[in-house]
């Protein structure tokens, strides 16, 4: 699964959690209210308890209830806490670890390989902008490029030199065997052109 179709999931899924929590959450606040309670509540009104006093009390004398209890929480606890690491996870790489050639190996920051690879594309003709964002393990980068292009700009013709030029420098002189890269390309607005 990718970071952009895990991202989605993870909106979803929050969206889906929140809209739940909302409407739980604002029907036991209405009907504490006084509103009337839908008929698929199981309230009947602002003086109902959320557990009666049996329904607490019904599976306190048998041996399973407390450790089933206490297993759920715990996965749930522990659930929330792995979405929560993989939510504030750095999704930016911070250092690509290069194979100087002499059996031993160095650290680059990833920030000065986006930023060199930026500048050497917005050095191309017909780009006037460039995003680079590097991914994935330190040994295995990946890229995420946008090039913002003029207008007028063949679209093919910039994808072609960015690729053989600029991406192609960047593997190289970084010694990657190879720097897969996902290139996004969007034309400059520009106002129209008046003719006189």
């Amino acid at each position: 699964m990718t970071a952009m179709h895990r991202g989605r999931l993870h909106r979803v899924l929050l969206a889906l959690v929140g809209l739940l929590l909302l409407a739980l959450g604002g029907s036991v606040l209405a009907v504490g209210l006084g509103a009337p309670a839908p008929s698929w509540w199981i309230h009947t009104g602002p003086h109902d308890v959320l557990l009666t006093r049996a329904e607490r009390t019904h599976w306190r004398g048998a041996g399973w209830w407390w450790p089933a209890v206490l297993t759920t929480l715990a996965v749930l606890v522990l659930l929330a806490l792995w979405w929560l690491i993989t939510l504030l996870r750095r999704r930016r790489l911070t250092e690509i670890l290069i194979d100087t050639g002499d059996g031993e190996s160095a650290l680059l920051r990833g920030r000065a390989l986006e930023s060199a690879l930026a500048q050497e594309a917005v050095q191309q003709q017909g780009v006037a902008h460039a995003e680079i964002l590097l991914r994935g393990r330190r040994t295995k980068p990946t890229a995420k490029i946008w090039l913002q292009l003029e207008p007028h700009v063949d679209p093919s013709t910039a994808l072609n030199d960015f690729t053989t030029r600029a991406l192609t420098h960047a593997r190289q002189s970084a010694r990657l065997p190879s720097l897969p890269a996902e290139i996004r390309l969007r034309a400059v607005k520009h106002r129209a052109e008046r003719v006189t």
